[in-house]
């Protein structure tokens, strides 16, 4: 009859750290004196044992830059969708407020582009800050209006 476990790992005797200087472990417990390594509960974050850390491996990259200005863009069928919706009721002023109110832009946007990706149906007057020219020819086309602000 053979046993399960005959394996070294079984029988060999775990080490009774901190048990008396006969032990061989006894006193610091092998953790050397004094220092940040020698309490508990402490890791040095993102030490790697003299590896040059990740954090340092990596190139730094990048930046935010806080001068820009944050454009909100619509294209057409976007705003076409909105109306279909009855979100947007198409003789209303499409505006940056107005958009914002409906929560359709982010309110941090400052200034609200309209691109002219897909095709408008309905009569509709815009006020933005920019527009493409595609936009303009098929707002002219369906019969309404833009005001470019300056």
């Amino acid at each position: 009859m053979s046993t399960l476990n005959t394996t070294d790992k079984i029988l060999k005797k775990k080490i009774r750290v901190g048990r008396g200087i006969g032990s061989g472990k006894g006193k610091t417990s092998g953790r050397g004196v004094k220092g940040q390594k020698s309490r508990s509960g402490v890791a040095i974050k993102s030490f790697e044992g003299g590896q040059m850390p990740l954090y340092r491996r990596l190139p730094k990259r990048g930046f935010n830059s806080f001068t820009k200005i944050k454009i909100a863009i619509m294209n057409l069928e976007k705003i076409q969708s909105f109306i279909d919706k009855k979100t947007i009721k198409s003789g209303d002023l499409i505006n940056t407020d107005l958009l914002k109110k409906l929560k359709l832009i982010n309110k941090n946007s400052q200034k609200l582009k309209i691109l002219g990706s897909g095709d408008i149906k309905d009569k509709i007057n815009i006020e933005a800050d920019l527009i493409s020219k595609s936009a303009i020819e098929k707002l002219k086309k369906a019969g309404g209006t833009v005001q470019l602000k300056k």
